[in-house]
């Protein structure tokens, strides 16, 4: 890196561009090097010699190795101001050589006239907000790269539907070309496919809602409420603070709820005593199945958490869960999409404030 700020602080050297074409030669990460000095200085541009020089010899960064040059993207994107480092490697050709997904996005427009409706636009901002933790900054990065080949333009406006999705899928491409590593690989796809999912929360959303949601998110929890923090690009002040607040409300209810339940359990204790005595039923794996079911139906809305034995006694009555009754033990519900408090909503132009595109 000493090397790369020399050449940087002296741009008028006579023979800096044939020191430089050698060094491309002997060491083609040394591109990549200097955007990860403009990252971490201020965002200052090398002199237009030296942006030229990359750009003629870009091509060199096919012969570079693989997790050298996932390293260096890496050490560039953790920069301060990763936004003006994006937009030189952008200008020098490396981002449509190494990530053409994401070179496609240049120039995409979300809305007429709002230039941070632009993907590229977007997408540097929200990689600059965005805390500075590889996943986290990766996963924004990559994004929106599926908007590229899901925008569609109806007379309600311009859509990208399952644009989260296809990214995922668009982000297995470019892992096979950059070696990231396993682990980190897999959670930054998993930040690409749900980056839209907390933003689908509003307050009518109940407390199994929220559960489920924790439960299929809790791995990556942090990382995925962060990112859609970053995500809000909203010029408007008043919309900013609402989409954050909402984000900081789920946030809020998932911590309470993880409290509560660590100190009550959904069900009241000795129901399962209550089970057999008002059923005449014995010990036995049939109880536990019951109290499963009991479970489930709590946690998708259709009954009340910590209620009276009676409650639960009338419901076991009538859901056909005995011995000798039609009806089998139901399946415990598995997705925070078939919750009866966040329904499917009509979709509604894809804007990048951390909107959704379409209920869950």
């Amino acid at each position: 890196m000493q090397a790369v700020k020399n050449w940087l602080d002296n741009p008028q050297a006579a023979d800096m561009a044939e020191r430089l074409r050698a060094q491309f030669e002997q060491d083609p990460i040394t591109i990549l090097r200097i955007a990860t000095h403009i990252a971490e200085n201020r965002g200052q541009w090398p002199a237009e010699i030296v942006t030229r020089i990359c750009r003629d010899n870009v091509s060199c960064l096919d012969s570079a190795d693989g997790k050298q040059v996932v390293a260096e993207l890496e050490a560039c994107l953790l920069g301060r101001d990763i936004d003006q480092a994006l937009q030189w490697l952008q200008v020098v050709g490396v981002v449509d050589r190494l990530l053409p997904e994401l070179g496609a996005t240049v120039d995409l427009k979300q809305e007429a006239g709002r230039r941070h409706k632009d993907v590229w636009e977007h997408t540097k901002l929200v990689v600059k907000q965005s805390v500075r933790r590889p996943v986290v900054r990766w996963a924004a990065l990559l994004h929106d790269i599926g908007k590229v080949p899901t925008r569609r333009f109806t007379k309600n406006g311009v859509h990208f539907h399952g644009h989260a999705e296809v990214g995922a899928r668009m982000f297995d491409k470019i892992a096979r070309r950059l070696p990231f590593e396993r682990t980190q690989r897999r959670v930054i796809r998993f930040l690409i496919k749900y980056h839209l999912r907390s933003a689908q929360y509003d307050s009518s959303w109940t407390d199994s809602a929220v559960r489920r949601f924790h439960r299929e998110m809790a791995e990556h929890i942090v990382d995925l409420l962060d990112l859609s923090r970053a995500d809000i690009t909203s010029k408007r002040p008043g919309r900013r603070r609402f989409l954050l607040s909402q984000i900081k409300q789920l946030e809020t209810r998932i911590e309470d709820i993880l409290e509560r339940d660590s100190r009550l359990p959904p069900l009241p204790s000795g129901l399962g005593n209550a089970i057999m005595s008002r059923f005449d039923l014995p010990p036995s794996r049939l109880i536990g199945d019951i109290k499963r079911a009991l479970e489930a139906a709590v946690e998708c809305g259709e009954l009340e958490e910590r209620r009276d034995d009676d409650y639960y006694l009338a419901w076991i009555a009538k859901a056909g869960l005995l011995p000798g009754d039609e009806q089998t033990i139901p399946a415990r519900p598995s997705s925070i999409e078939k919750d009866s408090a966040s329904p499917p909503g009509p979709e509604r132009p894809d804007e990048p404030d951390n909107e959704p595109e379409s209920r869950p």
